[in-house]
């Protein structure tokens, strides 16, 4: 790893968090983005157990 570290010269350990901050910043969008399809796809289970149809799901629409 120091070779690493000596190869990105000064500025190593301001790389080396940028790219780990990054790393955080999209593992916390996906979770969300995940949490957020599990909430929508409950929220149209609830609709279509209470008679809401999809307007998808018509013929000759």
């Amino acid at each position: 790893m120091s070779g690493l570290i000596d190869h990105l010269g000064p500025h190593a350990g301001f790389i080396l968090a940028s790219y780990g901050a990054a790393g955080l910043v999209l593992i916390g969008l996906t979770l969300a983005i995940l949490r957020d399809h599990a909430a929508q796809k409950r929220a149209l289970d609830a609709l279509e157990r209470r008679g809401a149809g999809r307007r998808s799901g018509r013929e000759g629409a």
